[in-house]
């Protein structure tokens, strides 16, 4: 029987425009994208130029540092251009995808008999490794390392998040197939799943170990979940996947093609029908979001509304990405007696108690744009990110500590621990209006070019 963890700390978003339970399928894109700044860590260098034929699971490019791995096509396709940024940055590689459906073969496995190497082999060969993560410094995982184990998050506490048993319905023979491959790569500590208390969709999983977990968002993050059950000591490494992809790995080794798959939470205020959707990988926004065209007051974000990025209507679906939200811009004027300052704020949230909205039912929910309603101001110790910040780690003394470079307070502090995600809800607490995630995403950069 799995232990149960009961987390305090942290708070649930209440946005409008969660995904229904349903699922369908998102027409077909006409370009899909591979954008390299998706992998942290990875320099990439290009295997193909304009007008190549690829098929789903042909390489594109493969890492600088670690050239056996490779990214691969979702689809079969012709390379429509490569887009690059300042110094010749590649920031996406365009397929334009066919009808054909032509997809590269692999060697189908039974993870039960393979060993460690043929099974790595097929990650490395089909693109899947390319969606396996280490820790620490959240980068991409480096194939030559032997993790100390392998941890899932089971579920998704994000705002609008997509429900696990629907991104996984119909799917856990693949998913099973995933982590007996799995346990081949971990470590002496196996493979882990940290679960939602009372959930029986993984109940039946075999040669993993699960751990319950109970309280608000960010508990669906792996990163809490590894703090509280295996914390991560200097000197070791651990690897981390998400769930869908584990299933996607089941489907490489039983039936040996790269299907990419996503079940995306698509929804957020603005959305027309919030619905969970299934695409490929790389897919174009304009696919998820049910012919939505306020493109000038509408922010259109990959990923979860906390950590997702602002890709823009014309945007592409990242790949580690499982969530497209649309939210209000917040470019409007606000009139300061009801919607501003002085408003009462009886449709405002609020972490703290100065709107009387905290009197409210818990299962009212929200709109709320992007506008952060002030500038970056100065960084003072309020005492507003330790009630959302689930870690035993002095949040406030850490950034500051990597705002003045300090690799020995970090260090100390416990940077090898978190990930810039665990500080989302930091960010949005901040009334000092600082950039949390980017300052940890800058120190653990930082910290591992310093170590080598």
């Amino acid at each position: 029987m799995s232990r149960t963890i009961r987390i305090r700390k942290g708070a649930n978003i209440r946005l409008k425009g969660r995904p229904s339970s349903s699922i369908v399928d998102a027409p077909k894109a006409a370009v899909y994208a591979v954008q390299p700044p998706d992998f942290t860590g990875v320099i990439p260098k290009l295997r193909v130029k304009e007008g190549d034929a690829v098929k789903a699971g042909s390489p594109l490019f493969f890492s600088k540092d670690n050239p056996s791995v490779l990214f691969t096509s979702p689809t079969s396709g012709v390379v429509k251009s490569v887009v690059r940024g300042e110094k010749r940055k590649i920031l996406a590689v365009l397929i334009e995808a066919n009808q054909r459906g032509e997809a590269e073969s692999f060697a189908t496995l039974d993870p039960k008999t393979a060993d460690r190497t043929a099974i790595l082999g097929a990650m490395l060969n089909s693109g899947l490794f390319a969606f396996v993560q280490q820790r620490p410094f959240a980068i991409a995982a480096d194939p030559a390392d032997h993790p100390r184990s392998i941890h899932i998050s089971g579920f998704n506490s994000a705002p609008l998040a997509p429900e696990m048993s629907v991104v996984l319905e119909g799917r856990m023979a693949d998913f099973q197939t995933g982590i007996y491959a799995l346990g081949h790569l971990a470590g002496m500590q196996g493979v882990h799943i940290g679960v939602r208390s009372g959930d029986r969709l993984f109940a039946d999983i075999k040669g993993a170990e699960l751990t319950q977990f109970e309280g608000p968002h960010p508990t669906g993050n792996v990163g809490v979940q590894i703090h509280h059950a295996a914390p991560l000591n200097k000197g070791e490494t651990l690897w981390t996947m998400h769930a869908e992809d584990v299933a996607n790995l089941g489907v490489l080794l039983s039936q040996g093609s790269y299907q990419p798959t996503r079940v995306v939470g698509a929804g957020g205020s603005e959305h027309p029908k919030p619905q969970h959707m299934r695409t490929l990988v790389g897919s174009a926004l304009s696919t998820l979001v049910a012919g939505h065209s306020d493109t000038e007051n509408t922010r259109y974000i990959s990923g979860d509304p906390l950590t997702g990025t602002d890709a823009g209507a014309a945007g592409y679906l990242g790949s580690l990405h499982h969530q497209v939200c649309l939210l209000p811009e917040g470019n409007q004027p606000k009139f300061l007696l009801t919607d501003g300052w002085l408003s009462p704020g009886l449709n405002k949230f609020s972490l703290s108690r100065s709107y009387p909205t905290w009197l409210m039912p818990k299962s009212k929910e929200f709109t709320m744009d992007t506008n952060s309603n002030g500038e970056e101001r100065a960084f003072v110790v309020t005492g507003q990110y330790e009630p959302v910040f689930p870690f035993d780690i002095y949040p406030v003394q850490l950034i500051k500590s990597i705002m003045a470079n300090d690799i020995d307070g970090m260090e100390k502090l416990g940077i090898y621990e978190v990930a810039p995600e665990d500080f989302a809800l930091c960010e949005y607490a901040c009334t000092s209006k600082i950039a949390v995630q980017k300052v940890v995403r800058d120190g653990l950069d930082m910290l591992r070019k310093e170590l080598g």
